[in-house]
C-alpha cells in the first residue's frame, strides 16, 4: 500500500510539473502572439530621373492606286527616297529596319461605299532602331523634307512619333530599393515615435512594379482626319517603385 502511495505522489507530481510547463508555453506562445499582432504598415517609394537609352522610330509610308502594280511600284520609290534620306542622315543599314509591302482592295470589303475611291491602297513601315537618341530626336523632326520631296507617310509627321525607352533599369534597381525601404523606415520611425512605441524587425514585405515614365510630356495625341496617333514619347523618364513593409512595434 505503501508503495502505491509513493508511486500516486509521483505521478500526480509529474502531472502537477507538466501543468506548470504546459501553462508556462501557453503563457509565452500568448505572448508572442500578442506581439506579433502590434505591427505598423508603412510605404516607401524611390525615384529616379534617367535619359532613355534607345530609340525605336517607326516611319509608315502609304500609296493609293487602281493597279496592284502602281501602288506596289509607288511603296518601293517612297521607300527608296527614305531609306536615303535616312542613310544621309547618318543611320547605318544595321539600325534601320524594312517591313514587307501591304496592298489591300477596298473593293473587296463588305461595308462602305468605295466606288469613289482609289481601288487598292497600300502601306509599308520603315523602323529605326538607335542608340543615339539624340540624333533620332533631331532627324525625326525633319521629315517636312521627305514631304516636299513628294514622299507620301501614313501618319502626320510621317509616323506615330519615335518612342524613347530605358534599358538599364537593372542596373539601377538595387539602389532604389535600398533608398525605397529607408524611406519606409523612417515612416515607421516616426510613427512609433509619435505611439511612444520602438519600430522592431520586419514582419512583412513587398515590392512593388518598376514604373518608368515620361518626365515631361504627358500622355496624350494629335487627332487629324478623324484619326488619332500618339505622340512621341519624352527622352528624358523618371523610374519609380513603390515598396509596403510592416514593421513590428515593441
Amino acid at each position: 500500500m505503501r508503495e502505491d502511495r509513493i508511486s500516486a505522489l509521483w505521478i500526480a507530481l509529474g502531472i502537477g510539473v507538466g501543468l506548470v510547463v504546459a501553462a508556462f508555453v501557453l503563457g509565452r506562445s500568448l505572448a508572442d502572439i500578442r506581439k506579433t499582432e502590434r505591427f505598423v504598415t508603412v510605404k516607401g517609394f524611390a525615384e529616379r530621373e534617367v535619359q532613355a537609352d534607345l530609340a525605336v522610330w517607326p516611319i509608315q509610308l502609304e500609296a493609293a492606286g487602281n493597279a496592284v502594280a502602281e501602288v506596289s511600284q509607288q511603296l518601293e520609290s517612297t521607300r527608296a527616297k527614305v531609306l536615303a534620306f535616312l542613310t544621309d542622315k547618318g543611320f547605318p543599314p544595321e539600325e534601320i529596319a524594312s517591313q514587307d509591302l501591304r496592298v489591300s482592295d477596298r473593293q473587296a470589303k463588305e461595308y462602305g461605299d468605295s466606288r469613289n475611291l482609289l481601288r487598292y491602297i497600300g502601306s509599308a513601315t520603315i523602323v529605326v532602331r538607335s542608340k543615339d537618341v539624340d540624333k533620332v530626336q533631331q532627324v525625326s523632326r525633319m521629315t517636312g523634307d521627305l514631304v516636299r520631296a513628294g514622299v507620301v507617310l501614313g501618319a502626320p509627321g510621317g509616323s506615330q512619333g519615335p518612342q524613347f525607352l530605358y534599358t538599364q533599369l537593372s542596373t539601377i534597381k538595387p539602389s532604389m530599393i535600398t533608398d525605397a525601404t529607408k524611406n519606409a523606415r523612417a515612416a515607421a520611425d516616426q510613427f512609433a515615435s509619435d505611439s511612444g512605441a520602438r519600430v522592431g524587425a520586419i514582419r512583412r514585405a513587398s515590392q512593388g512594379l518598376f514604373a518608368i515614365t515620361d518626365r515631361d510630356q504627358a500622355a496624350g495625341g494629335d487627332a487629324e482626319g478623324g484619326q488619332y496617333y500618339p505622340r512621341a514619347s519624352d527622352p528624358n523618364k523618371r523610374v519609380r517603385v513603390v515598396v509596403t513593409i510592416d514593421y513590428l512595434l515593441e
